[in-house]
């Protein structure tokens, strides 16, 4: 890596040739011998890497789990007094989840190894006066750089000497259009990297042009490499479930462990002195209490369903074009409270699109949008209340000024535009500003290709920052000599003598000039980026700027956008009934992200300035400030990348769950900031796709909205089988403590049927739970509170259930033995009540509002769900009279009898309680709705 006082030098506030005098080179390059001393003491043009976790530490960090723990506990415990086949069955459990949980973490972060691969493998340099190319990794500070179109920029670098030289800096700054570059200008040390004209910077793209710069930064000392160390500074927390689920796990574990030494304590006096036991049978008997119990209080089929469903949530999520690259972000996205959103490329389409075109005297709207050629070109007037109508559509054989500024943009051109058959998707290769002059051209009947054969090209003046135009000289099919030339109205309108109206050219007035020029300033208050045409007969062979740029004949103006996505508004309006807020977080100017914010609905259009921020601001406010303006302000422009993870904090600082997009490099640390960091699949770079945790295939805005609804719903199906499970082990445990407590002379159930029940007859229903219909009206409700307990409005309904069960299983374990029934026979007749009534009672976990009589035929649309259910009882049956079976689980036949008693009693839960837990249930979430007030009111 490069020492400090490299860094010292703002290579921008300085003139070219002092940055070559500070790095000890000049217009020649570096010596071979003195780069090669610079490698040594610098370091290599390359990302460092931070050190990831081995497979084998994810592996065992799925093992640091209080739940986990406690049943490892158990399986030493099991193991000790010789029961192998409990420790076994507890040993699989364990390794299983162990498993799944691997599978889901092992995507180790590869954010900055995308950065890495960037970089362009080799770059051109001039040394000892040659050009000559070599490795990206091997430029060192000092050395000289050639640049030229299609070229990736491999360091920082400032530039010596430029000719129309622009590059796409979109990735690293969200400016929407190639940047002009200056050489000679300098700059005030506190420039933003966006507003550096005399600086390319490393990963960005030369679209046009030619130059030299000497390299200022390299490897981690770029801004590129400032970026790759926030990513990796920035460390991502749990989500809101996984911090649920963890704060549960804690405390029942610390339940469990108190009530299993209270059980241990009290179970081995009574074998003391009750029952007159051995210390080692007294310690055999306590032990296996302290097994049953933490066997039934664990909720083994907990994290494998969790993982499962949030797994289900991931394929359902990716078929609507949302690939969700980490499980547990599925549920973090419905408890999203903020969208922050990136503009370029995100809310718009990262496609420059001709808005609006003044030609002849009239004002003429131009409709569709991105490389699309399909439009219609509206004519427009206005009501006596100044607002635009339409009055017809305009054909390219009504006006020849409109046909002559369409031939001048697709002619003085050098972008392609081009149709991908296979995916019916249009695509530009070349200057995004370009690109929306071909597509404007093509929409009025121009297409390049057939104009360039008609008009044939023989002469360009490529486009100058300093004279701010562009002229190419062409042959036109009458071999006469055209000069068509686009570039500022304000310079054009300067050089031209004459203007082309109602099909004849007219001496160009001081009165018209004003009108053009008013007609431009409306357009750039909007933010729409003009260019203007104009064009002249040449009666020479001279081609030179002072003849083919003067005395012109003006055609007229073009104003362009990167214009909105079609649904964006809509979906922006679904989040504010969502009770989700929306901001905007841009690089790009602070006009044109309030226009679009204006067109998307995000700003009203009388909105103030307290509405938007600055970067320049936010560096201002100190960190209580921003959380405070973070509230109000809904659109940040010309924002660096620091201060986008400063907006992420602040927003997380006033308990915000936050969703940000993005899809530049600038974005990445920010994406990774947040709770749910979202890129782009389709413009979106590799660094920022890694750093997040959703993937927009279609870069479409309102696939976020959807995703939302997706984890809403998924949510409320994790609760139903939460509350399943949750019923069935807190049943398990009041069984199994009454019961030692009371000193029978064995335990309702054995530890194994306990894992059998809570694994495959919980664990299978609660699967297919997964697959339940979502509620009605998940996005019409605010999102629900990120500090809400992971029991929140069901422990009623748990309680009671649990309570019922309980009482159902322990009468009939009790009268069992009362009636002298077998040990076997009553852990069957215990083991089938408690199966039959758990696979009647899973139907109630099904809704918060509607009872299963209520539900009608919405029970059986879950095919999955009937099935988990029906397929428990052969299974059982096979438990109860399969010989092998028999031996593993404990359990003998039951008779006709003993049947029809299990079926009697577990009916109980289907058929008499349903209504009184859905009444209580509800009665619990109004309770404590009321008593919180509303949770976020955005």
């Amino acid at each position: 890596m490069e020492s400090r006082d490299i860094q010292q030098l703002e290579a921008h506030s300085v003139p070219a040739k002092e940055v070559l005098q500070h790095f000890d080179s000049s217009e020649e390059g570096l010596s071979q011998q003195e780069a090669k001393k610079r490698l040594k003491k610098y370091g290599m043009n390359k990302i460092e890497r931070e050190k990831g976790i081995s497979p084998v530490q994810i592996f065992l960090s799925e093992f640091n789990d209080p739940l986990v723990l406690l049943l490892i506990g158990s399986l030493a415990i099991s193991a000790l007094i010789q029961h192998f086949t409990d420790a076994i069955v507890i040993g699989i459990i364990v390794v299983a989840n162990g498993i799944i949980g691997f599978v889901q973490e092992f995507r180790a972060e590869k954010s900055l190894e995308a950065l890495k691969e960037m970089l362009e493998p080799t770059a051109i340099v001039i040394r000892e006066g040659h050009k000559q190319e070599i490795s990206a990794e091997e430029i060192v500070p000092g050395d000289v750089i050639s640049l030229e179109p299609g070229d990736r920029v491999p360091a920082d670098a400032r530039l010596i000497t430029q000719s129309g030289l622009e590059t796409q800096e979109a990735p690293l700054t969200g400016e929407s259009t190639p940047v002009g570059k200056e050489a000679e200008t300098t700059l005030p040390s506190d420039a933003p990297v966006a507003e550096r004209r005399n600086t390319v910077f490393m990963g960005t793209t030369v679209t046009k042009g030619v130059g030299k710069a000497v390299v200022s930064a390299t490897g981690m000392n770029s801004e590129f490499g400032s970026i790759a160390h926030e990513v990796q500074r920035v460390k991502k927390e749990e989500t809101p479930l996984m911090r649920r689920i963890g704060k549960f796990g804690k405390r029942l574990t610390i339940l469990i462990i108190l009530i299993t030494a209270i059980a241990v304590v009290v179970e081995f006096y009574q074998a003391i002195h009750v029952l007159a036991q051995s210390f080692r049978d007294a310690a055999i008997t306590s032990f296996m209490v302290a097994v049953g119990l933490a066997i039934s209080a664990v909720p083994e089929g907990l994290p494998a369903v969790v993982t499962i469903t949030l797994a289900i949530g991931m394929r359902k999520m990716a078929s609507k074009n949302a690939v969700v690259r980490r499980l547990s972000s599925v549920e973090t996205l419905g408890s999203t409270t903020v969208i922050s959103s990136d503009k370029t490329g995100t809310m718009t389409k990262n496609e420059m699109t001709v808005k609006e075109a003044y030609v002849n005297g009239e004002t003429i709207k131009v409709t569709g949008t991105g490389y699309n050629p399909e439009g219609d070109f509206l004519t427009v007037e206005s009501n006596p209340d100044g607002s635009p109508f339409t009055k017809q559509k305009v054909t390219e054989t009504e006006q020849e000024p409109l046909v002559k500024m369409l031939r001048t943009f697709a002619l003085c051109n050098n972008a392609e535009l081009n149709h991908d058959e296979e995916e019916d998707r249009w695509y530009l290769v070349g200057d995004p500003t370009e690109g929306a002059l071909l597509t404007f051209a093509h929409k009025g009947g121009i297409v390049k290709e057939e104009a360039e054969e008609r008009y044939l090209r023989i002469h360009e003046n490529p486009f100058d920052s300093a004279r701010k135009m562009m002229s190419t000289v062409h042959k036109t099919p009458e071999k006469e000599t055209v000069t068509f030339v686009k570039g500022a109205p304000e310079e054009l309108l300067e050089y031209s003598s004459h203007i082309l109206k109602e099909g004849k050219v007219k001496t160009l007035d001081i009165d018209t000039k004003r009108k053009i020029l008013e007609k431009v300033e409306s357009m750039s208050q909007r933010a729409l980026r003009v260019l203007a045409a104009a064009y002249k007969p040449l009666d020479s062979e001279n081609y030179k700027i002072e003849n083919t740029e003067r005395n012109l004949i003006f055609v007229g103006v073009a104003g362009m956008i990167d214009p909105p996505r079609e649904n964006v508004k809509g979906s922006i309006e679904l989040c504010r009934n969502a009770g989700i807020q929306v901001i905007m977080v841009t690089g790009d100017h602070l006009l044109t992200a309030e226009a679009i914010a204006k067109e998307i609905g995000l700003l009203s259009q009388d909105a103030t300035k307290e509405d938007s921020l600055t970067g320049r601001e936010v560096g201002k406010l100190t960190d209580e400030g921003l959380q405070e303006a973070v509230k109000n302000v809904k659109v940040f422009a010309r924002v660096s990348p620091k201060d986008k993870v400063r907006i992420a904090e602040a927003l997380k600082a006033n308990g915000e769950i936050v969703a940000m997009t993005g899809d530049g490099v600038n974005d990445a640390p920010a994406v990774k900031r947040a709770d749910i960091g979202v890129s782009m699949g389709i413009k979106g770079t590799e660094v920022t796709k890694e750093a997040s945790d959703m993937v927009l295939v279609d870069d479409d805005f309102s696939t976020i909205v959807t995703a939302v609804r997706e984890g809403r719903g998924l949510y409320g199906n994790i609760r139903k089988f939460l509350r399943y499970l949750l019923m069935s082990n807190f049943d398990e445990i009041l069984l199994i403590g009454v019961a030692a407590f009371l000193v029978y002379p064995i335990l309702p159930l054995t530890p194994i049927q306990i894992l059998w029940i809570n694994l495959a007859t919980d664990g299978i229903p609660a699967t297919a739970l997964a697959f339940d219909t979502y509620e009605k009206g998940l996005m019409e409700t605010g999102p629900r509170d990120p500090n809400e307990g992971l029991l929140h409005g069901m422990l009623l309904f748990v309680l009671v259930g649990a309570i019922m069960q309980f009482a159902a299983s322990f009468l009939l374990f009790h009268f069992g033995l009362k009636l002298g029934w077998a040990p076997k026979e009553v852990n069957t007749m215990v083991f089938c009540e408690a199966v039959g009534f758990e696979l009647t009672s899973v139907w109630n976990c099904r809704s918060e509002r509607h009872s299963v009589w209520a539900r009608g035929k919405e029970n059986f649309k879950n095919k999955l769900f009937v099935l988990g259910v029906l397929i428990n009882i052969p299974i059982m049956l096979a438990i109860v009279y399969f010989p092998p079976l028999q031996g593993i689980f404990g359990t003998r036949p039951l008779t006709f009898i003993e049947g029809l008693l299990v079926i009697g009693i577990a009916t109980i839960g289907l058929l008499i309680f349903p209504e009184v837990l859905m009444r209580g249930e509800r009665s619990e979430i109004e309770l404590e709705k009321e008593a919180t007030g509303a949770m976020f009111d955005h």
